[in-house]
This record gives structure tokens, sequence and C-alpha cells, in this order.
């Protein structure tokens, strides 16, 4: 060792051997005092490198540049006093093979906007944080208790200029802020903000790990952007790709000329589907690599959670029809995978129990959710893509079959205990030729309005936590472009100011009725009423919460056909009041007034002693709430 490597020998053995889930502290340029000098120290690792040199604005960027000492484990490292706090640097690598390429900082906090991509010195200063009192009610009590209810963006195509350029997120501290507060959604989550260079990526091609994409402003103004939404009691969540990684040849890819944070076998490391690289999960430096990414981003920005992208591509050695060869148990799970996922939710939970682990995985073949002695992954939810496909076929569809097809809305209620669910109307659903959630609706313009009040309806009070994509909320008819803001100019339309009511209505509805999300994860959350109504195509069901007393009666009509006099059994006798009905006028519907108050009498439906009558709207839901019941369990009938 040179001396520059004595205070932190511990820490780099550690980022070696998999086990430093903090190496943007040593990693990477620091700002640094060293024999009464100020400068900055660079670390890097690149195990098989011939040699590596810093290169920057501070010399023209002419190389060889500064030349790195070698160090432990495949570490090289420098201090110097030369450069400047906001100049650009990259390394020059003079690979195994001997030739030489520049190549980014892994673990750079800031880059330069794209398409440039060199790093900016410069340390993130400690922000002093105000958001205490969200962080320790939130510590205090059980997310799986509480509503989840999320608002799913796209930073940059959210909302434009008028000159077209795209809002930055202090942009968006200004007005999307507010407008999750008017909507009342519970958290906001970004697709990738980590640093990426192409924008038809959306984000999910990463280089910089631990960077705040430059492009939607400063890490600072980030923080600034999280401390707002706290302080209107929002989660903030976030897009993460621990999977694959962009293949720019400047970037990441075979780092030191050799295969450094891909796979050492290429079928492996190439991701033809996508155009990428895929991480050598099994390499313990990658794992601190990783996992020191999500705790950068957790403890930096306060993240109330992560969502990581593309699970079924790291535990599946056959997804997307690659090459592959079985495991050592003659099976197509990549152990690597399975493993690595494992290890970064337990060293997640072990250092912030009350962050959100999500993951979107789209087969029922691994057990996802759970605790990581029940052999799952140990995520907390799992996004339900197989409840969204099914319901999005069923709304689709026209109505004279759907009597027929009634199980693709209930054949999610048969295995809802399976995981811990999180369903999604997300932006995969609206894109590459799809149509948006409006447009793919049956009917005219009205029954297309009146259809997605009951999809989203139908997603509220379906057992699990919710996720909708920005513009879906008012109906927006075009595909989503990442490259054009939102078409605000919808709201023009009454139909579609109507529609955004509805959403903000339903959202108000889902924040203030514990039985929508209490015991989601029970399985007495649901009580199925009648799923066997394929003549007249109505569910009904209940929501319960902890109180006896605390539930929810839906009836769904998914039909053009108002259903008058409809019976509907109930638990108890007494009264019950509409509170939401789908086809008011208010949100785009017909009916100017709800229901009357409804009495059971003592009429047996099914199981259930009482029930009671009321009107269904054509393609509208209704949703009863009890008065004035009595609590006496009645016998059931078989």
């Amino acid at each position: 060792m040179n001396g520059l490597e004595n205070d932190f020998s511990n820490e780099i053995m550690n980022f070696i051997s998999g086990k430093n889930f903090k190496a943007y502290q040593v990693m990477g340029a620091h700002q640094v005092k060293k024999n009464g000098e100020n400068g900055f120290v660079f670390r890097v690792w690149a195990p098989k490198a011939q040699q590596v040199s810093l290169v920057g604005e501070f010399n023209q960027w002419q190389q060889p540049g500064l030349p790195l000492h070698k160090e432990t484990a495949g570490i090289w490292s420098l201090f110097t006093t030369q450069p400047q706090t906001g100049q650009l640097y990259k390394y020059n690598i003079k690979q195994a093979n001997g030739r030489e390429f520049f190549k980014i900082d892994p673990f750079a906090q800031r880059f330069e906007k794209r398409p440039q991509d060199a790093a900016i010195l410069g340390d993130l200063k400690p922000h002093k944080w105000h958001d205490g009192l969200w962080r320790g009610r939130h510590k205090r009590s059980n997310y799986f208790e509480r509503p989840l209810n999320i608002y799913e963006v796209h930073a940059s195509s959210w909302k434009q200029h008028t000159d077209g350029t795209p809002y930055t997120i202090k942009d968006l501290t200004r007005e999307l802020v507010p407008y999750l507060k008017k909507m009342n959604y519970s958290h906001v989550e970004f697709m990738p903000l980590m640093e990426h260079p192409l924008g038809a990526s959306w984000g999910y091609q990463l280089i910089g790990y631990f960077a705040f994409c430059s492009y939607y402003g400063t890490p600072e103004d980030f923080q600034d952007f999280v401390e707002a939404c706290h302080a209107a009691n929002i989660g903030v969540l976030v897009d993460w790709v621990p999977g694959h990684f962009c293949r720019n040849a400047d970037t990441l890819p075979y780092y030191d000329g050799t295969p450094t944070f891909e796979y050492q076998d290429y079928q492996r490391a190439d991701n033809p589907g996508w155009g990428t690289l895929n991480f050598d999960l099994a390499k313990p430096a990658v794992q601190s690599f990783l996992i020191s990414s999500v705790m950068y981003w957790l403890e930096t920005f306060h993240l109330d959670g992560i969502r990581v992208d593309a699970v079924s591509n790291m535990i599946y050695l056959d997804y997307g029809g690659r090459p592959w060869k079985p495991n050592k148990d003659g099976t197509n799970r990549d152990l690597a995978g399975w493993h690595f996922l494992r290890k970064l939710n337990q060293e997640v939970k072990a250092a912030y129990p009350q962050v959100l682990m999500m993951a979107e995985e789209s087969t029922a073949d691994t057990k996802v959710t759970g605790m990581l002695a029940d052999n799952s992954l140990g995520f907390d939810y799992k996004w339900n893509m197989g409840w969204m496909n099914d319901v999005l076929q069923f709304f689709e569809m026209d109505p004279i079959y759907r009597k027929d097809n009634l199980n693709l809305l209930t054949f999610s209620w048969m295995y809802r205990q399976s995981e811990n669910f999180i369903l999604p109307l997300s932006h995969d659903e609206v894109v590459h030729g799809k149509k948006s959630l409006m447009h793919k609706m049956w009917g005219d313009r009205y029954r297309q309005f009146a259809q997605l009040r009951t999809l989203y309806t139908y997603q509220m009070v379906h057992p699990g936590k919710k996720l909708l994509f920005m513009g879906s909320e008012w109906g927006q008819f075009l595909e989503w472009k990442y490259d054009h803001g939102l078409e605000w100019v919808d709201l023009n339309d009454q139909f579609n100011r109507k529609m955004q009511l509805f959403t903000q209505t339903l959202n108000e509805f889902y924040l203030k009725n514990r039985a929508l999300w209490e015991i989601d994860d029970q399985e007495k959350s649901l009580e199925v009423i009648d799923a066997d109504n394929t003549a007249e195509t109505v569910l009904t069901f209940i929501r319960h919460g902890k109180r006896k007393k605390d539930f929810l009666v839906i009836a769904m009509n998914f039909t053009p056909i108002e259903r008058r006099n409809f019976r509907v059994g109930v638990p108890y006798a007494g009264s019950y009041q509409e509170v939401l009905n789908t086809e008011m006028k208010e949100f785009g519907g017909t009916w100017v007034r709800h229901n009357d108050l409804s009495r059971t009498t003592k009429i047996p439906f099914k199981q259930y002693q009482y029930s009671l009558t009321t009107t269904l709207p054509a393609f509208g839901t209704l949703i009863l709430q009890p008065q004035k019941i009595t609590l006496r369990k009645q016998r059931k009938f078989k």
C-alpha cells in the first residue's frame, strides 16, 4: 500500500468480498484533506487493468493523465490537488489487452447532461432534513395496514414547458406535489431517476447507479422534492434496475477489458432483448456495488421504497428465450440472481425496516414476498401482472361475451393471498400500440368513460395495493410518449375533466375507508356474495376492515343494461346507504341523485338470511355502507 488506503483497508476488502453496503463512502471521488492539503481522493475497481489514469478538464483531457496506484484486490487510487470542484473527469483505462478507453466513474454522484457522460467533481453536502414527523409515524406503524395508492410518473414527460423543454425536478416540486395532494394519492413512484444516457430507455438502461439524472436537475433538488412530498403526507418510491445495464462502451461494459460487472459467460451476460448486459450477480464486488446503490438512495434521499425492475430476468436462466444451461440442480432457476435478491432484501430491511421493497415479476414459479425464512425472495410487495392482464382483457371485450368470461375478474380472488400484491395499471400498458386505458374500453366515448370508472373502482375495491400511471386519471386518449408531455389540453373537455374528478373522489374514498386497505393481507378481507351471476354479468362482494361494522358492499354491473330491483345478499339486517355511484352526473354519468337508503328484508339470498334491493346503473358500480344494522350473527344457508 502507498498509505492512501490504510484508513479504508477494511472497507475495501469488504467491498471485494461482497460485504460493504456503503461503498460509495470509499469508492468514487471524495474531497479530503491530506498532509495539510485540500484535494480529492479517487478510487475505482478495475482488477485486470494494466493502468488507470485520471483525465479531465483540469488537464484539458490530455493523456496519459494522472496515474492511479494499484492497491488491494484490484482497487486503484489517487490523491491529487489538481482537479477542482465542478470540473469534469473520466478514467483512462489501459485494459488487459493493452487497448485504452475513457470510462466513467461507476461511483460518480453527478454527471454532465446527456448525451455527454463525464462525471462532475463535488461531494453532496449533508442535507438538513425536516421530515422527522413523517418518518417517525411510519416507523411506528405497520405498512401492510396502511393505504398504498401510487401515482406512477415518468419525470420528464409529466409536463413540459411551452417551448418543449421538460419539467425539472424543481418544476415538479412546485406543481406535481400539490397535484398529488389534490388527487389524494398516498405515494408517487418514479420510473428510474438514476443517470441514463438515452431517454428512449425510459430510464431503464442505467450508467450512474449513484447519481440523480442531471437531465432532471441536481441531487439537492431531488432532496427538496422528497421533503416537500413528506410535508404533504406523500411517500416517494423509485424504480431501480439491478439486473442489467447500458452497454455504451465508455460506461460499465468490460470495464477493465475483461468481464468486470457482467458475467464471464457471454450468453449469460448478453441481453439482446433489451440491448443491455446482465450484471454478474454472483460476483461479491458486484453485490457490494448494487446493494450500496440502494443504500445510497435510501440514505441520501429518504426514499420510502424501491421497486426492483425485471426480477424475472434475474431469477430465470431462460428468461426471454435466451440460450441457457440448467443450474447445478438441473432447473432453470438463476441461483446467482435468487441469492442476490434475498441478500439485497435482508440488508435493506436490517438497515431500513420501514422501507417498502417491491418487485416487478410476472411469473408464479417463485415465492417473491414474505419472510426469507419461508424461502421467498423477501420483498414486501409484488406487482400482480396476471390481474392486470386478465382485467384489461375483460374490459376490452364486447359486453355480449363478458358473461362467459366473468372468471377473468374473479380468478385473482383465488390466489390473492399467495403474495402481497400491488395491482398495477402501469406505463407498460399504454405504449407500443397497446392503446391508452381509456382507448381500450369497449364502445363509444360515453361508454368508454363509464367503463373506465368501473375499471378503476374494481382496482380500488379488489384486495391489494394500487398503482395508476400518469394521464390515466383523466382518461387520456393518446398513448403515452416518453418525449412529450401529457395531453393536459384534454381537461378542456368535460368528459376528461369529470373523469379526473371521479379519480380524485375515488382516491379520497379509498383513503377514508379502512375496509379497503386495513387487512388486505388477510383472507377475511374479501367476502363473496355472488360471483356466479353470469346471466346478468354482475359481481357482488364485501370488503372488510378489522372492526365488525367496518365493511362495504360492492355491486358491479359490466353490461349496458340498467338492473332495477336488483337483489343483494347482506350479512346483517338493517339499513345500507349508497356511498359511491360511478354513474353520477358530476363524474360524467347520467344519474342526478343517489339511490334511496336500502333496508333489508328477511328474504334469503344464497348464504344470507337478509337481502336488499337497489338499482344498478348500466356499466356502473355501487358501493353501500351499513348505517343501522343488527350485529347478530346470522345462520348461513347451505
